[in-house]
Parts: C-alpha cells; structure tokens; sequence
C-alpha cells in the first residue's frame, strides 16, 4: 500500500486529491495538510511513502519547503501546481531541487477526471522512487573535453539521436545535455511533461549547454547542434525528405497513457534513419520506448539504457534491458561520452 500525504492550502483541492487517490486499491491517502508547518509533523507521525505538494501555500511557500525536505529529509514528491507563468519557472525549480514529478492542479486546464489519472501515475511512479542524502547532493559527472578532441566528430545531417524520458528524466537531461559539443547530429527528446513546462524546461536548459536547445515546432528542419524537445500534449515523429529530416507533431490517442510518447518517436526514427540513428532510453516508470527503442536496434541502430543505479526509476530502461533493445547499459554519468564516441565513428555498423 502506498501512503500519501497531501499538502495544499485549498481544502477543495485535498477533498478532491484524497477521495480520488483513495479510491485506488493500492493507494491510501493517510493525511492531508493545509500548509508546510502541519505537513511538517504529520510526515513525522504518519510517515508517508509519497508526498503531493502545492507550490502556493500560507506561511511557508512549496519551493521553500520542499528544499528543507531534500535537505533534512529526502522523500518522493510530486509537486501539483496552478498554470501560471511563475508557477511554470517554480515547477522547473521543483524538479531542480528533487521533485519526482510535476503536474497541472485541477481545474488549471484540464479535466478533474484527466489530472486525477495523472496524479494516480505519477504517485505510483513516485512510490518507486530512490532518494538519499548522497546521491541528491553528488552532482552528474560530465563527460571530459578530451573524449570530444579524440576525434573530429560527425555532424551531417543524415545521422540523428533520439532520448526518451519520464520520472526523474528531467534531472538526467540537466546533467546529460550541458555534458555534450555542439557538432552533434541533431537530437530529438521526448520527456514526459505536462503542456505548460515543455517550453519552459528547454528555455531554461539551453541556456546550460553547448547545444541549441527549443521546444519542437511542427515541420522544422532538424539540423545538426540543435535538440528539439517534444512540446507537451503531441507525440513527435520523424519524418524524412530526400536526405534531410524534419519534425512532425500530431495528436492523436495517447501510447502508455502518453501525449508525448517515447514509443511514438523511437518508432519513426527506426523507420526514418534506421543504422544512421542512436536511441538512448532514461530514468522512467512503465514501459514507454521499450519496443520502439527494439524496433531502432532491429534496424541497425546505436542504444542505450541507463543503469539502474542512476536511475530514479529504473522502468522504461529496465523494459527496454529485458526485451533486448539496449546494445550498451551505462551510468548516466558515461552516456555523454558513449554518444560523443560512437559519433566520432565515420560510418555507423548495424549491430547484432
């Protein structure tokens, strides 16, 4: 049974969290609390397995709050916030200081229904969550500026590199993208995000890295130097013409409960580039990219997966690891300069 404690200052909102967690077998709502001082002691009484937590609270606000928590007490979180433009930079700043996961409070722009299935996923996601002191306070290691100097690296525009990510994929991307040279192939990410932080978390991290890096638009070039994270609410594709690829957004169904999916894009990489692709799966719940990333490798493609070390959550790699999609499991901190390696190679070889 997974123990909740819901923090918000809105007792509608904690009426509305509790009776729709609780109805799950599997989840038990245990406590609620209207701001930071009273979650305080219930956490100590109650011991809860996963907190949900508002940023806009009385007293002591969430960021506040949650940074003592990290500090003093590190714990699976998932932060629920109002769709404002500050709440945006607060969510990313959440995620930044340990926050498992972010999501759109009801009533923001979604259904009650569709947040209330989010927050069921995600607080279960949570639920596996590895949290202590050293590994929150022990940064990513970068990848060394000699391995980019071994040799001249390819950057045509026939080659491309597609991430998938979901729980705690926003930590491994702010350690992995800034790890990387700009003369990469163009990169394609998909992060599970709600709508309203996609746009966001790529302003913020590009201004961290060597790369370019923007939210994807509909119908662009994909060009070497530059990451194009999938905007939230659309599955990324690509598509190819002549020798060039370019970016295709759609909607349709959700993949594994996703809008964007890792499945979505890994598929059509695997149609599009084939031997010319490398896929790298990270941290993440469920099973997303798993055979999309198995469809990459079946076409010759490069692949990754992150160790379950490293991981947050180790189960989109672990799914990817087990059905045989992934040429090489690595730590976070090695997959930069695996992707700088094998790039350095002139001509990519299928793989067995």
């Amino acid at each position: 049974m997974i123990k909740v404690l819901v923090i918000d200052d809105s007792a509608l909102v904690r009426k509305l969290l509790a009776e729709e967690l609780n109805k799950q077998k599997d989840i038990e709502v245990v406590g609620t609390a209207m701001n930071p001082y009273v979650a305080r002691d219930k956490i100590v009484k109650l011991k809860p397995d996963v907190l949900t937590l508002d940023l806009e609270m009385p007293r002591m606000d969430g960021l506040s709050f949650l940074s003592k928590l990290m500090k003093h007490h590190p714990m699976p979180v998932v932060v629920i916030s109002s769709l404002t433009p500050k709440n945006s930079k607060n969510a990313l700043n959440a995620l930044q200081l340990g926050a498992v996961d972010v999501l759109c409070k009801p009533g923001s722009a979604y259904s009650t229904q569709n947040i209330a299935q989010d927050v069921v996923r995600a607080v279960r996601a949570a639920s596996h969550a590895k949290f202590d002191k050293k590994k929150l306070k022990t940064p990513i290691a970068k990848v060394q500026s000699d391995a980019h100097n071994s040799a001249e690296l390819v950057h045509t525009t026939n080659k491309i590199i597609a991430i998938g990510s979901s729980t705690g994929g926003t930590r491994a991307l702010n350690g992995l993208l800034p790890s990387l040279p700009a003369n990469l192939p163009g990169i394609l990410i998909v992060q599970h995000m709600p709508a309203a932080f996609t746009k966001s978390f790529a302003d913020r991290i590009n201004k961290e890295c060597a790369l370019e890096v923007k939210e994807a638009e509909d119908g662009e070039l994909i060009r070497p130097g530059h990451v194009f994270v999938a905007p939230g609410n659309y599955h990324m594709l690509v598509e190819k013409n002549g020798a060039k690829y370019y970016v295709k957004l759609k909607q349709g169904p959700p993949v594994h409960h996703q809008r964007p999916a890792v499945d979505v894009l890994f598929n059509s990489v695997a149609i599009s580039a084939g031997v010319n692709a490398m896929g790298v799966i990270l941290t993440g719940m469920g099973a997303d990219g798993a055979k999309g990333l198995l469809n990459m490798r079946n076409k010759g493609a490069y692949t990754i997966g992150q160790d379950e070390a490293t991981s947050v959550v180790y189960g989109m790699p672990k799914e990817a690891y087990n059905v045989g999609a992934v040429t090489d499991q690595l730590p976070l901190d090695k997959i930069p300069e695996a992707i700088v390696n094998h790039m350095n190679q002139k001509v990519l070889e299928p793989h067995a």
